[in-house]
């Protein structure tokens, strides 16, 4: 399943990433849930994980973990756990930061560069990829599991 979808502004993007983040929630059922985010710099990945989390409660500033790796958040109990692996030198560094242990069942985890640790993620359950279009973006959402599907269901 696949879904295209315009964005004429950064408001747009929360806007929908606040409309997944809710599918998200439902579409998790006790099992991980992996979003891979795709796009050059300044596509709008971060504003984009910023509405993900703003539907499970967030409401302070979202910071692209560039330099960290991983940002962690907790919603009562539900962990959402936002990578940026735009520095990682090499996907073995993720083995060291015990990478594994963040995909448990019931995470959210989302994963803006995951070409930079090819071989040691899971597979995602949906992809994003943000794309600029004059003036605004272009959000192409691309189901690979079930949950995927589940979370896409609906959408246009």
């Amino acid at each position: 399943m696949q879904i295209s979808r315009y964005l004429d502004d950064e408001q747009a993007t929360v806007a929908l990433g606040e409309e997944l983040g809710t599918r998200c929630r439902s579409a998790r059922a006790g099992k991980a849930l992996v979003v891979f985010m795709q796009g050059d710099l300044g596509a709008g990945k971060t504003t984009m994980t910023r509405g993900i989390l703003r539907a499970f409660g967030h409401q302070g500033a979202v910071k692209s973990p560039t330099y960290t790796l991983v940002e962690p958040y907790d919603f009562n109990g539900t962990q959402v756990y936002h990578f940026d692996l735009y520095r990682l030198g090499d996907p073995e560094e993720l083995e060291y930061m015990g990478i594994r242990d963040y995909f448990d069942d019931g995470n959210l985890c989302i994963v803006e560069w995951p070409n930079r640790g090819e071989g040691v993620l899971p597979q995602a359950d949906l992809e994003l990829t943000l794309s600029v279009e004059a003036p605004g973006r272009r959000a192409q959402l691309t189901a690979h599991s079930e949950a995927g599907q589940a979370a896409l269901q609906g959408m246009s």
